[in-house]
């Protein structure tokens, strides 16, 4: 595993990077509060066949801020991370993303189609906003609210209460954890501000993803949580709006929360090495 810097305008960028530069490359996109390692399980398995790029999204982890709640609003985030790419030099790729991650992924998808040779949505890209019942504002002061106020006393309370929160847990899921979350004056934090949480989920309302299903290709595959049993009556509306309007494959994972990749990394390696690696 290899983490560093690199320079985009005035932000500094965290990635990690797992295989070697010979390799096909898998691009990972994590969710709100993640970070590059969310995906360390799947990295460490597929390091062999694959060159995994990761980053800390910006507001995320090491990664600098966006200095304008506006760059976070989709047609904004996907130009920035387009320059990303060329920085750091890779052309064509595999996107795997989790939860806002994902979102990102389906309008870096319309926009530029032939740089994604293959498209993993882990629980998310189909959750629209509109069917939540909830204003923008409302939704985004939630998300804010929820962001600042998860703080613990100490490294022990915050890994028991993550533990708690997932089917299985592993030494290397304790790496991610911790990498998602800061100590400050003897507390921790999530290494991401409310704000900058607030601002993501309001560029979500203003993009949605279901008024680009038209524009995806059939080749996409999302990986639907099943847990908790009480949000699948949404769950099942808006996947039935997703497989209409893009004809994806939608495989529902049993006994899965939203961090689906942590509680069955297994069979996100297996569609990754069924769907890609022929």
């Amino acid at each position: 595993m290899k983490r560093y810097f690199v320079n985009h305008g005035e932000m500094k960028v965290f990635i990690t990077e797992w295989g070697n530069k010979e390799k096909p490359i898998i691009f990972c996109l994590h969710g709100l509060s993640g970070t590059a390692l969310t995906f360390i399980e799947i990295a460490e398995k597929l390091k062999d066949e694959y060159r995994f790029i990761s980053i800390d999204a910006p507001g995320h982890g090491q990664t600098t801020s966006f200095k304008s709640p506006d760059e976070y609003e989709m047609p904004n985030f996907i130009s920035w991370l387009n320059e990303l790419f060329k920085i750091i030099n890779i052309d064509q790729f595999y996107f795997l993303s989790h939860s806002w991650g994902s979102f990102v992924s389906l309008f870096y998808l319309v926009n530029y189609p032939e740089k994604i040779k293959g498209t993993i949505l882990i629980d998310g890209g189909y959750q629209t906003k509109r069917l939540k019942g909830q204003t923008m504002d409302e939704d985004a002061a939630s998300y804010e609210k929820a962001f600042n106020e998860y703080v613990f006393v100490n490294w022990d309370e915050f890994i028991n209460t993550e533990k708690k929160a997932y089917k299985r847990w592993s030494p290397l899921l304790e790496i991610a954890a911790k990498d998602r979350a800061v100590e400050k004056d003897g507390m921790i934090y999530l290494n991401i501000k409310g704000t900058t949480a607030n601002s993501i989920v309001k560029a979500m309302h203003k993009h949605e993803t279901e008024d680009i299903y038209q524009y995806l290709p059939p080749s996409i595959i999302l990986l639907r949580a099943t847990l908790p049993n009480s949000w699948n009556g949404y769950r099942e509306k808006v996947v039935r709006t997703f497989i209409e309007k893009t004809n994806g494959l939608v495989k529902e994972i049993p006994n899965a929360t939203h961090m689906l990749h942590w509680d069955s990394p297994e069979i996100v390696v297996e569609e990754i090495k069924t769907n890609w690696l022929n």
